[in-house]
């Protein structure tokens, strides 16, 4: 392990408290320099964002890149910080619980992301009861390693991918969140939701923290009046990032 049990038992713990006070926002990194940016800054965590990870490996997001790649990507960014970590694992790769658990603790890693999108079956929606029990052995294998890993369960009705009518969204997040959290999840992240009365209604149906994202209805202000625990910005920041290389870069041939 890059880190002692006891230590990651300390920043699972610190991570899960997180999103116990007020709203954690969570600007998510690619590698090692990003990683330390984010960390110097003060922020009290720090997470990986997979389409951004995939993308610099040169893979499509999705599971498109080999699992190895990105774990060894996400244990770089890991060891160039002493925060909390927390791993976007997709849809966890194919892995059994246990096999997830360990790789994650190996690289130091206290949390992850896990999507309910089954990529083996084009991108459709996992099934939810399956995915509940999936959950529930991530939490299982977890406790077996002695730390509590910080689980957000990914709902991804929103997404127009997962073809779920608009109308029946909200509910359809409810149910799954609601199944996940039984299951031992820590948070809910609807992934997608872009209109406040929509996350409002996510946020009072949900019996735990929920995750959501900024847009044009929903500012920092905004997501914490609403109650929102933790915020994050997926590859927003990389492609930020890389459109400022693309402006520079082209002045030079002016």
């Amino acid at each position: 392990m890059t880190a002692d049990v006891t230590t990651l038992k300390a920043r699972a713990e610190r991570l899960r408290e997180l999103h116990h006070g007020d709203m954690l926002v969570l600007p998510n990194v690619w590698d090692a320099a990003s990683a330390a940016t984010v960390a110097e800054a003060g922020f009290p965590a720090v997470a990986t964002a997979s389409a951004a990870i995939s993308a610099m490996l040169g893979h499509p997001d999705g599971e498109g890149a080999p699992w190895e790649e990105m774990f060894a990507a996400a244990g770089r960014v890991a060891r160039a910080v002493t925060v909390p970590v927390t791993v976007d694992a997709e849809a966890g790769y194919g892995m059994r619980p246990r096999e997830l658990v360990d790789r994650l603790l190996e690289i130091g890693a206290v949390g992850c992301n896990l999507e309910d999108t089954d990529h083996r079956a084009g991108g459709r929606p996992a099934d939810a009861g399956a995915q509940a029990e999936r959950l529930a052995g991530v939490r299982s294998a977890a406790d077996d390693a002695g730390v509590p890993i910080v689980v957000n369960a990914r709902v991804d009705t929103f997404l127009p991918a997962a073809g779920v009518p608009e109308e029946e969204r909200v509910a359809e997040a409810v149910r799954r969140g609601r199944l996940y959290l039984g299951a031992g999840a820590d948070c809910v992240y609807p992934i997608g939701v872009r209109r406040k009365r929509d996350l409002a209604a996510l946020v009072a149906e949900l019996p735990g923290p929920v995750n959501g994202n900024t847009g044009d209805e929903l500012d920092l202000a905004t997501l914490r009046e609403l109650g929102v625990a933790r915020v994050s910005y997926g590859p927003r920041f990389y492609r930020a990032a890389l459109a400022d290389l693309k402006t520079e870069v082209q002045k030079l041939l002016t």
